[in-house]
């Protein structure tokens, strides 16, 4: 798929993944929406490519009806990239006691029901397109994690939520087959975004030395990069790919 003329919708947009993707997209000629609930970081990153700022909760219907109105209105809507997400730490039963209930309800609502409210509003526009030369009509990417392979201990929470984005790809691709969408996951690894920054040098240091080659943490723009490769190639469907540095994740 060639993206340029097409519109585009990221959310997690205003940082990190999703603003190196949404960044990505316009370099190569989409128009697109970025949607983040920190709305000076949307706006910052819209102002910077030429796109349109949506702010609000991934979860939330309305939010995702009106980033994906927004996109259409500026083309037709072609692809669409799932990048928002959190990721706090907490034991099943640590400590301070069983893990906080609410706590997993929300890690599961951001990143697995968020990611499933794009798709089914994006996918949804999509099926309504005229379809491309060879029959595409569009292109929906979630982004995982290898914690959904290797998770942690603490990361009970954000594997389960991203080990189910893992699960959707596959039936989510066979039901959207019919009209010419595919769906993609991408599995990240240890990626330089803002979190990491939080970290002190060392501690850094001592992560970027965990995957095999390149051994360096990953740049978001590499990330940005297998999105547009994802969409150019029409074979690739229904599939996650690790984007890790061969890494594997120890259990701590």
């Amino acid at each position: 798929m060639n993206v340029s003329g097409a519109s585009a919708l990221v959310t997690g947009g205003g940082s990190g993944l999703g603003a190196a993707t949404a960044e990505a997209l316009a370099a190569a000629g989409a128009k697109v929406v970025v949607l983040d609930i920190d709305a000076a970081k949307a706006e910052a990153v819209a102002a910077r490519i030429g796109g349109v700022a949506i702010v609000g909760d991934v979860a939330e219907a309305a939010v995702m009806q009106a980033a994906v109105a927004a996109a259409s209105g500026l083309g037709p809507l072609r692809i669409a990239v799932a990048c928002a997400g959190i990721a706090p730490a907490a034991r099943v039963a640590g400590r301070q006691g069983p893990h906080d209930l609410a706590l997993f309800e929300r890690v599961i609502r951001v990143n697995l029901v968020g990611t499933f409210n794009m798709m089914r509003l994006a996918a949804a526009q999509m099926t309504m397109l005229d379809p491309l030369a060879d029959g595409e009509r569009g292109l929906l990417v979630c982004t995982a994690s290898v914690a959904a392979f290797e998770g942690q201990v603490g990361q009970a929470a954000y594997a389960a939520s991203k080990g189910g984005i893992v699960s959707l790809t596959l039936p989510a691709a066979r039901e959207l087959a019919r009209f010419g969408v595919r769906v993609m996951t991408i599995a990240p690894g240890l990626i330089h975004t803002p979190l990491m920054d939080t970290l002190t040098p060392e501690a850094r240091e001592a992560l970027s030395r965990q995957p095999l080659f390149p051994q360096r943490l990953g740049r978001p723009a590499e990330f940005g990069a297998l999105v547009l490769a994802i969409a150019a190639n029409p074979l690739l469907n229904g599939e996650t790919i690790r984007l890790d540095g061969a890494l594997r994740l120890p259990p701590s």
